[in-house]
């Protein structure tokens, strides 16, 4: 009665304790055709008998079209396969003592077997009499009649679900690959198989268990850990496991039921299982011996025609999604060694506070041409003013070669400042145009280059623009310019009668410029004016307070949204006037 292909079979059919249309017209055709008062479409399930058609019965069990297996006639027609055909239930040795007689008033009683396409008991189509009864051979006729009408009607309804079930298998396919192929690493990608699975055959587990040094480790979500992946975070591949098993002879490894995990694996293995409530499971190992990919169950399962198949497919997008989540964060992480290893570590000026912040783009797996720096310039004898170098700049393009391109040019604008006697940033930003038009460093680059002074206790800001977004300047009196002063270039792209030009302005104490990539003011679905809006109306709103926290001001809700490009940002303050005539006296 607990045959795991029964169950299945109930199951798909759908039918419970709940009065159903279809069901309930079998009985009534029974109560007719033989003339019983009490008629019974009984499905046995693995620890009751319910009651989906049902005519005749009152009170408590009519209320709840259930009993359990002491009040059951029907899981004798299950047990043997056969009609069951009882004059007087009192007399018979097999039924006398059940409490379907006084509880039920159950007397005569007459159970043909419903069965399923394969030949599984799913219960009975009953007729029931209050009194002792003869049943006529005309009347066991009619009723095996309706009977196999009435089974026709539950593989008629089972087959319906499989073939649902097989549309829904293939919406899982299509489902899994568009997900899978967006995982952005090993725990997303093993978040996102556990929602894939939706629906009745829902696994209650799925683990991902990766091959590495002899061993499978498993991938743990740490926003959803079980139990056992505490417990048990690897296995030897001689292990006594099903998942073990499955890596070592490549080959999909289904358990169905407790009782064939308890014969066919170690103890270790079903106390695991067992402390995650599961029973069934299915292993199927990653094509090019990557792993195993597990999907269990906490009651015994039954794998549809095509179940095994799509699961073995679905395998198959996991190792290529492993595969290409392990190839990006290789790379990823090079370039991001790379990136971190060419921004500037800022310098500690008196009279300045400065902080930056570096975000690569969301949606590429490389970081790109994006970057700051800060630099003093040397003092020599009699001069004793404080100077220093900033910039801002993008290279065109978002890889390796973009951040390799930036680290260049980055280098040689820092050399060409040091050699201009004059420190020009636009003398500088000129002779960028010139290398990058003879050095074969691709596309181009935009730039915002300037010089900051400390003349007579007071701080002046010298700049030059390549085509780069305008700095944004707050100052105490003025609130928040953009510095629009600019030459509408790209780096590599200057002639001859177009020059390069300095603007000057002078920097109160109190002051605060920004300068910054195109990455922080873009939006896909919004125009550029108006992300620069929203950094303005930030950087007046957060002015006063320390540089790390208005940048994470400026940065917010970056994250949630996937960008383009990326974001560098470089905030500097001009600090209190006291320290300015100290360090110039």
């Amino acid at each position: 009665m607990k045959d795991s292909g029964r169950l299945e079979a109930l199951r798909l059919a759908g039918l419970t304790a709940a009065a159903d249309p279809g069901m309930d017209r079998f009985a009534r055709l029974v109560t007719r055709v033989l003339r019983v008062p009490v008629s019974l479409v009984s499905l046995l399930e693995a620890d009751r008998q319910v009651f989906p058609g049902m005519v005749g019965l009152s009170g408590a069990w009519a209320a709840r079209r259930e009993t359990p297996l002491s009040h059951s006639f029907c899981q004798h027609v299950v047990a043997d396969g056969k009609p069951l055909i009882l004059s007087d239930t009192r007399s018979s040795p097999r039924t006398c003592d059940s409490l379907a007689i006084p509880d039920l008033q159950v007397v005569a009683y007459a159970g043909m077997p419903l069965t399923d396409a394969d030949g599984h008991v799913l219960g009975s189509l009953c007729a029931i009499d209050h009194e002792p009864r003869e049943w006529t051979a005309d009347e066991l006729r009619d009723l095996e009649d309706l009977t196999a009408a009435c089974s026709m009607e539950l593989r008629l309804r089972i087959a319906s679900e499989l073939i649902q079930r097989d549309r829904d298998h293939a919406g899982l396919l299509l489902r899994a690959a568009i997900e899978l192929a967006h995982a952005r690493d090993l725990t997303d990608l093993t978040r996102r198989l556990r929602h894939l699975f939706q629906g009745p055959a829902e696994p209650t587990f799925v683990g991902l268990l990766l091959a590495d040094g002899g061993k499978l480790w498993r991938v743990i979500d740490p926003e959803d850990v079980r139990p056992v992946e505490s417990a048990i975070d690897h296995l030897e591949w001689d292990a006594s496991f099903p998942s073990a098993l499955a890596m070592r002879e490549q080959r999909a490894v289904f358990v169905r039921d407790r009782p064939t995990l308890l014969r066919g694996f170690g103890p270790e293995a079903v106390a695991g299982y067992d402390s995650l409530g599961l029973e069934s499971v299915m292993c199927v190992p990653l094509p090019d011996r990557r792993g195993v990919l597990t999907w269990c169950w906490s009651r015994p399962h039954v794998l549809a025609p095509t179940e095994e198949a799509v699961l073995t497919t679905v395998a198959g997008y996991v190792s290529q999604a492993v595969e290409r989540t392990r190839f990006v964060a290789n790379r990823l992480s090079t370039a991001e060694q790379l990136q971190a290893a060419m921004l500037t570590e800022l310098p500690d000026v008196p009279g300045l506070d400065m902080a930056a912040l570096y975000l690569p783009a969301a949606d590429q797996d490389m970081v790109g041409g994006d970057w700051y720096d800060a630099y003093p310039l040397p003092t020599v004898p009699p001069e004793t003013r404080t100077a220093l170098m900033v910039s801002i700049g993008d290279v065109i393009g978002h890889d390796v070669q973009a951040a390799t391109v930036m680290g260049q040019i980055r280098s040689m604008l820092r050399q060409a400042s040091l050699d201009d006697p004059a420190h020009s940033p636009s003398a500088a930003l000129d002779a960028i145009d010139r290398a990058i038009g003879t050095l074969p460093l691709g596309l181009g680059a935009t730039a915002v280059h300037a010089r900051l002074d400390l003349d007579d206790g007071r701080w002046w800001l010298t700049w030059s623009n390549a085509g780069h977004p305008p700095p944004l300047l707050h100052t105490p009196e003025g609130g928040v310019l953009s510095l629009g002063d600019h030459d509408l270039l790209l780096l590599g792209t200057s002639e001859d009668d177009l020059p390069r030009h300095d603007h000057t302005r002078d920097l109160p104490p109190g002051s605060v410029l920004l300068l910054y990539t195109d990455g922080l003011v873009e939006r896909r679905d919004a125009d550029i004016d108006i992300g620069t809006a929203r950094t303005t109306a930030v950087l007046a709103r957060h002015r006063d307070k320390p540089l790390p926290l208005l940048l994470e001001a400026l940065s917010e809700g970056l994250a949630d949204i996937p960008q383009r490009d990326d974001v560098a940002v470089l905030a500097v303050r001009v600090t209190r006037t006291e320290l300015y005539r100290s360090t110039s006296s």
